[in-house]
């Protein structure tokens, strides 16, 4: 019987963190997406927006492990969310961010993956009662050690 994909949508913070640090936990995550069952999403917003951000504050050298980091991981890069699922997350987290829990939700993830303590790993979103976990890289790491997840 074949393994159910386990679908991980990447937040800009992750792919940021990867790019300065190739040995740090959000790397290592996208590591981690190159293996069955594991699978990385993302949308092209979030890839602009990761390109922008490392483009602006940082070389080319972080740059560069940017685009090979996201070539080795290859995630599946979907469109905008639809207005329905925008409007449902605009109640959970500021309109702004709105676009990255209603993609994660698209694309039936098992995760959402982030370091943005101030607007996705917070109280309101951790309780919102979402179909996904939204999780730091290292949570999904130790989850993987363990062999705990959705899938389980």
């Amino acid at each position: 019987m074949a393994q159910q994909s386990v679908h991980v949508f990447l937040d800009v913070s992750v792919l940021v963190a990867a790019s300065r640090s190739p040995t740090g936990g959000s790397a290592m995550a996208l590591q981690v997406c190159q293996r069955q069952p594991y699978r990385a999403f993302v949308t092209e917003l979030i890839l602009l927006e990761a390109r922008v951000n490392i483009a602006q504050k940082f070389t080319a050298k972080e740059l560069a492990r940017f685009y090979a980091q996201l070539a080795a991981a290859s995630p599946e890069i979907g469109g905008p969310p639809s207005q329905e699922l925008l409007a449902r997350c605009a109640h959970i987290v500021a309109e702004k961010d709105a676009h990255v829990l209603a993609a994660a939700w698209a694309c039936n993830a098992g995760y959402l993956l982030t370091l943005d303590r101030r607007h996705l790993l917070t109280t309101a979103v951790l309780a919102a009662g979402l179909p996904f976990m939204v999780a730091t890289p290292g949570e999904l790491l130790g989850a993987v050690v363990s062999k705990k997840g959705p899938w389980t």
